[in-house]
């Protein structure tokens, strides 16, 4: 979302969505990112629904009156009383409010896994399977097709994930690639890894290593990475021979290369000059 007012309702809308799920137990607030997901994908297939409930021409009380009535029988109080708010915003594009309710149904979902104790081990897999698909040059070509089917884009996540991956992990993952929002897939995949970390106000760090890190070498560089950017930090460690020695640390656009294959690079560009 590159508007603010789209940016400023998201954050109203995911204020919300943590207010109606606070007194909800696991299986409340599976149910309210399951049935707010739905609602997104209702609003992804009825072009012409989203566009009446984002439309600034009609007063807020008309939309969230619409949505009351089209969705009292269907879903919850909890994510009605989401939805209900969220019509109520202003939306720079009937897609934000679309995506705004995609990515809050996420919110209830990750919230749900923070107080079982899981967040760590979905935000481990999750980034994991980023890499998979990255490593993997004719595995990302398909999920990456915007003409892709969706349905079969979702087929083929299933099979890679079902059995293998946190229930979680494959719901996210699965809801993804029936609509990614316009955007990549890979790219998608990474914006679930940060919004896993910023449920706990975490930074992701992306680190590229030659060898393997120690636990205690991981402890003092997530230590470090803290103490640099004032906030913790989420670490996640690849394996790269590439890299040779040292290691390249990522933080969001932020690049810290202290890698050899970087100073060898920075070497061979000195000595061409």
């Amino acid at each position: 979302m590159q508007h603010i007012a789209s940016r400023e309702s998201l954050d109203a809308t995911t204020a919300r969505v943590l207010e109606v799920a606070e007194p909800l137990d696991s299986a409340g607030l599976a149910e309210l990112g399951t049935q707010l997901d739905a609602v997104s994908d209702l609003l992804l297939n009825q072009v012409g629904l989203r566009r009446t409930l984002s439309e600034g021409t009609i007063s807020s009380d008309r939309r969230a009156g619409i949505a009351a009535r089209l969705f009292s029988a269907k879903i919850g109080d909890p994510a009605r009383a989401a939805v209900e708010f969220a019509v109520r915003q202003p939306w720079s594009s009937a897609r934000d409010l679309q995506e705004a309710l995609r990515r809050v149904s996420r919110t209830a979902m990750f919230l749900q896994a923070e107080r079982s104790g899981e967040l760590d081990d979905v935000e481990d897999q999750l980034f994991r399977f980023a890499r998979i698909v990255e490593g993997a040059p004719e595995l990302s070509v398909i999920l990456d097709d915007p003409t892709a089917d969706p349905e079969l884009r979702s087929r083929l996540v299933d099979d890679l994930l079902r059995t293998r991956a946190h229930p979680l992990v494959t719901d996210l993952v699965d809801a993804l690639a029936r609509d990614t929002g316009g955007r990549s897939f890979s790219h998608g995949v990474r914006e679930l890894v940060d919004q896993a970390a910023e449920r706990r106000d975490k930074l992701v760090a992306i680190v590229k290593s030659a060898v393997a890190l120690s636990p205690e070498q991981t402890a003092r560089l997530t230590g470090s990475l803290g103490r640099i950017y004032g906030r913790q930090v989420s670490v996640h460690v690849e394996v790269d021979p590439k890299v040779i020695g040292g290691m390249r640390v990522q933080v969001g656009d932020e690049i810290i290369d202290g890698s050899v294959s970087a100073k060898l690079e920075a070497l061979h560009r000195r000595l061409a000059g």
